[in-house]
């Protein structure tokens, strides 16, 4: 079960280190040997993609989404876990309409089986990580709903940007 949790950490880090050596072998090709990949754009673009889409649900695991909770703060606990289980059920509903939507697009694309432009790859292969993503997303909400109901959490975990700046400024300070 570890594992599970720690596996989109993992998938990110692969997806940038593959995104980042792609590039460099790339600028080393074009500019030491004048030639290059004709693919290596579009691979680059297909892994960010996939990145994005797997740190969608990572970010509310961690609680690393920028959110507006100024009002939020000023309302009683109680009030404030009524609330955050709205915006988590209003956030799964949304994802559920895109992973419809997408869905829909993808199935579309396969049975239209256009391939991308520079790799043997068929659109919808790709495009598939836009169900996937928002899918994960929904899995990620549902503890994040599951601990609001149960009284484990008053708030949406979001990323605070403040205390993370006065935390920085301390540790300059202090050095």
């Amino acid at each position: 079960m570890k594992l599970l949790k720690r596996l989109d950490e993992w998938l990110i880090a692969i997806l940038l280190a593959a995104m980042t050596l792609l590039t460099f072998a790339q600028v080393v090709m074009r500019y030491v040997f004048n030639s290059g990949f004709t693919w290596a754009q579009e691979l680059t673009s297909i892994l960010f993609a996939f990145m994005i889409f797997i740190g969608i649900s990572y970010g509310v695991r961690v609680g690393a989404h920028i959110g507006v909770d100024a009002l939020i703060k000023l309302f009683t606990p109680r009030v404030r876990r009524i609330v955050s289980i709205v915006a988590v059920l209003f956030c799964m509903l949304y994802a559920g309409m895109v992973i419809y939507g997408s869905f829909q697009y993808v199935m579309k694309m396969r049975k239209v089986g256009i391939e991308l432009e520079d790799l043997p790859i068929q659109i919808w292969m790709v495009r598939a990580i836009l169900p996937i993503g928002f899918a994960l997303l929904v899995l990620r909400f549902l503890p994040v709903l599951y601990n609001l109901i149960r009284g484990k959490a008053d708030h949406l975990r979001l990323a605070n940007e403040v205390q993370d700046a006065l935390k920085l400024k301390a540790e300059e300070s202090g050095k």
